[in-house]
């Protein structure tokens, strides 16, 4: 067995955080978190210093709450601006469900085909530890929870590279293909700030080609993102996440198109979430125009575009597509 200890993902760390301190009323403290869960514990018996994984923490916190996660912190009883004790929790009651919802048994048994992916064991041996420990502190913990990791993975390939690069302020390099480009062109960024928006992951930054901020959507990078030397000041980082979410409802604001849906579709219920009712139809804003024309036609009847016409048209041209890729007629 090598000596080397593995270290986890950060996505997947951050899948940690969030479970633990959704595991306990009671909350957890940061040296309990940092001591016990899985991807913290990993990198503390490594050798990495308190100090840093506490920066570490304060960067894990701020992205999940960019995520819309809300971390409650509960300080001193008696000095609620003390917080050299905090605990931090996910309060649960966030994501009950209300209690007029109920499930058939088939919609049950779907629900649980679904969660079969999270199996207990997941659970890694240092998350069993830590489970142990925190056990051992007289803190209640409702379910054998901390360490899991879905089988299942959504993320981009390029995701992991890039939180590394932004928790060590490193500027990064890849190859990005925009809508209507040939070829892809090479970017070199300050990776600033990852943020999931309309269901895809985004990178904020700042292009040093272009000398501005700019968002790029993961699905878009073509190859490896390299990790350079070059560094900047992490300060750049703070606010990054607001700053980038603030950018893309601007642009979906301007942006608007109208639906017309069949209702109890799988297309009206995923635009639904998103959208304002309109008297033809729902009205739903969107970032890119080739992306939201990618989503609209793999919905096929179940939708119609009313509105933007160069919209409709990229819907179209993706469903006469499909016709001649399986022996329609164009």
């Amino acid at each position: 067995m090598s000596a080397t200890v593995s270290r986890s993902a950060p996505e997947e760390r951050l899948v940690n955080l969030v479970v633990a301190l959704m595991a306990t009323e009671q909350g957890l403290t940061k040296d309990t978190i940092l001591s016990s869960v899985a991807g913290y514990r990993e990198q503390l018996d490594a050798g990495a210093s308190k100090d840093a994984l506490e920066k570490m923490f304060e960067r894990d916190k701020e992205s999940l709450r960019g995520l819309g996660i809300p971390i409650e912190t509960i300080g001193n009883r008696t000095d609620p601006d003390d917080l050299r004790e905090a605990r931090y929790r996910v309060p649960t009651a966030e994501y009950s469900l209300p209690e007029d919802i109920s499930f058939s048994p088939a919609e049950v048994a779907l629900l649980n085909i679904a969660g079969s992916v999270w199996g207990s064991e997941s659970l890694s041996a240092d998350a069993r530890s830590g489970l142990r420990k925190i056990r051992a502190l007289g803190i209640a913990v409702d379910e054998p929870i901390i360490g899991y990791a879905p089988r299942i993975r959504v993320r981009d390939a390029s995701f992991p590279a890039l939180q590394r690069a932004i928790e060590q302020c490193r500027v990064v390099t890849f190859t990005y293909l925009r809508p209507g480009d040939e070829r892809p062109r090479e970017r070199r960024i300050r990776p600033l700030a990852l943020l999931e928006y309309e269901a895809r992951w985004h990178v904020f930054g700042f292009d040093l080609n272009m000398d501005a901020d700019r968002t790029f959507l993961l699905s878009r990078i073509i190859g490896d993102v390299t990790v350079t030397r070059a560094t900047f000041p992490s300060g750049l980082r703070e606010g990054a996440g607001d700053r980038a979410l603030a950018g893309l409802r601007a642009v979906a604001d301007g942006q608007r198109a109208l639906l017309e849906v069949h209702p109890g579709t799988e297309a009206a219920l995923r635009l639904a979430r998103r959208a304002d009712t309109a008297p033809q139809g729902i009205v739903v804003p969107f970032v890119d125009l080739h992306v939201f024309a990618d989503e609209l036609a793999s919905y096929g009847p179940e939708v119609r575009v009313v509105a933007p016409d160069d919209l409709r048209a990229e819907v179209v041209r993706r469903l006469e597509a499909t016709m001649r890729l399986h022996g329609g007629a164009g």
